[in-house]
Formats: structure tokens, sequence, C-alpha cells
């Protein structure tokens, strides 16, 4: 393995591990200083043990480099490679092979680390045949969410993008944000030309219940929801977060009733929603999609936890929706938002 591909590897397992944001950084621009460099003057520079005088490449990084130089692999990548990614049940094993896509994910467009190309190939790698690119919407300023203007760029970039990727697919889309009054953050012409739209509460988290029900009821029904993101908006690690109070029982009535699909996101820090959430919509018959909210492309292997959270709730394989085929899933994305405005799906 050469370098600059040493490095992107390392960087992509800290991402799979979850490690600190400013740790993958390095690795990465390490990488991009490496190939700015060329072959050449990389060995050159690691045979004199100048590699550090290069801005983007430090000690740790240099060493990576000057490893992979000497024909070795380098004891860094080794030491990551041998701490495998967490293993799954059967059962969730099983449904893992049955998933096809991913349908939230994010690119250096808004927070996300990587470029859409850098994404989409991890996916490719992964044995997806299709990713949903769902950056943030405006109101998320501090997520650099994407206006109406950023975000039609972006549609022009997946479509030539898509050109080369072919069978595979990035999917349009967008994390909506779900305002207070239960709208959506964006403007409807757009989220109506898209392909999947994920609707996620990120402000007023701490709401009173029956405030909070009305607001996501309103927006499940909205019929460009496609699928409910992170329903209660908790988080299990660090310092913590609880999850917001509503009645579960008539925000997933109504996600069965619209068919909008109730999101198993499964970052390690969210698990959301909890297990007993879970299997009430699954109870209620609702769809369900298992998506990982990737920020990095070693992220997209998270989709193994929402199995396994799947299987525990006893969600039937049969109602995850990104176990579906392309075009079966954009069918669903368009028809059941047709079916809400009263129309013929």
């Amino acid at each position: 393995m050469g370098p600059t591909a040493a490095l992107r590897r390392i960087a992509y397992l800290l991402e799979r591990e979850g490690a600190a944001t400013y740790k993958v950084r390095a690795f990465r621009q390490a990488a991009v200083a490496a190939d700015e460099l060329g072959p050449g003057r990389l060995e050159l520079l690691a045979s004199s043990g100048r590699l550090t005088d290069v801005p983007g490449i430090g000690d740790t990084t240099a060493r990576v480099i000057a490893e992979a130089i000497a024909g070795g692999t380098p004891s860094y990548l080794a030491e990551l490679e041998r701490s495998p990614s967490v293993p799954l049940s059967p059962d969730a094993a099983r449904l893992r092979a049955r998933l096809r896509g991913d349908c939230h994910s994010h690119s250096d467009w808004s927070d996300g680390g990587s470029p859409i190309p850098e994404m989409a190939a991890a996916a490719v790698e992964l044995g997806h045949e299709y990713i949903a690119l769902t950056d943030h919407s405006p109101r998320l300023t501090v997520a650099r969410g994407l206006s109406a203007d950023r975000l039609r760029s972006q549609l022009e970039v997946v479509a030539a993008l898509n050109e080369g990727l072919a069978p595979f697919r990035i999917m349009t889309g967008i994390e909506v944000d779900i305002l207070e009054d239960g709208s959506l953050d964006q403007d409807e012409d757009l989220l109506g030309a898209l392909d999947v739209v994920v609707a996620s509460v990120h402000s007023k988290l701490r709401m009173e219940a029956p405030q909070m029900t009305r607001r996501m009821v309103a927006a499940v029904e909205n019929p460009h929801s496609d699928i409910l993101g992170h329903c209660t908006g908790r988080l299990v690690s660090g310092k913590g977060r609880e999850p917001s109070s509503f009645d579960a029982e008539a925000v997933f009535g109504a996600c069965a009733k619209t068919g909008t699909a109730v999101e198993i996101n499964s970052r390690p820090e969210r698990r959301d929603p909890p297990e007993d959430l879970l299997k009430l919509a699954a109870e209620l018959g609702c769809s369900v999609s298992i998506d990982t909210d990737a920020h990095a492309p070693g992220q997209l292997e998270w989709l193994g936890l929402g199995c396994e959270q799947a299987v525990q709730a006893g969600v039937p394989a049969g109602s995850v929706v990104n176990s579906w085929q392309a075009d079966k899933l954009l069918e669903w994305t368009a028809g059941h938002g047709v079916a809400r405005r009263g129309g013929t799906p």
C-alpha cells in the first residue's frame, strides 16, 4: 500500500471507531499534502528525514509515510486493522446483508468531513447500490446548512457525478429541520424535487410534550417528508442528552398512516429511537429506515449497529425501506407524497 493510500485507510478506520475529528483530519490532510508532493519528492524528503517540514505532515503521519515507502505496512495502520468493527449477531448480520443503501449521510457541503465523491466511493466499496446525500437545511447555521441556491448547486454536482458512477446512484436529498410550528426548513418546490427527505428536530428539544407532538405530527403529515430522523434527539454518550418528550403513539401512528418511515439512527452516540419506542413503531406498522447519519466515509460502516437495534426490537425485515432496490425506494418516496396530497400514487 502506498503512503497516501495508507494515510486515507487510517483516516477511514479512525472514522469507523468514532475517533475525534482532529485525528481524522490530520491523516486526511497529510494524504492531500503527500499527493501534491508526488512520489519522487515524497521519497526524497522521507530519506532525508524532512517530511515534517511539509505543512500538513506531522510526526505520526511522517512515520506512516516513511514506513509505507519502505515497503512495509505502517505500524499504526496494522494496529487499527487488528481492531475489527463490532461483531453482529447472526440475525443482525442477515439483516445487514439485505440492506442496499443508506438514506442519511452528510458531506463537506454542510457539517460532514469529506467531499461527496469520497462518501460515494466508500459506499461503493461497502457494496451499497445507493446512498442518499442529506446535508442540513439553512436554519442549522452551525452545520453550514444549505440555502436553496446552494442546494440547487449541489443537485447539479450530484447529477454530474452520477453519470460516471452508474449503476451506483447518489440520491439527492436533505436532512430538513422541523421548525417549531412543524413546517419544513426549505423551499417546497425544492423539497418536491429531491429523492429523499429526512425530517428531523434539531432545536427546542425540551419543548413541552403536547407542543412537540403537534410539531412532529405536522412534519410527518407534510407530503414531502419521507423519513422521520432521530426522533427523540437523545444522546447516550459523553455528557448525554435526555430524549424529547412527545406522544409516541400519536407520532408513530401518523407515520404509519402517511407512510413516513421511522429512522433507526445507527450513530453510536444516538441509537435512536430507544428500544421501547422502536417496538411501538413496529407494532403500529411503521416502515423503518436503518441509517448511519454518516458525517465521514468510515461511519458508513455503522449500518450494522442499526441492524442490531432493529433485531432486538422485532422490526420486520420487510418493513426496512433501504432493503429495497433503488427503483422501488424512489417509487415509494414519490408515491406516498402524492397520496398524501390527495392524488393517486
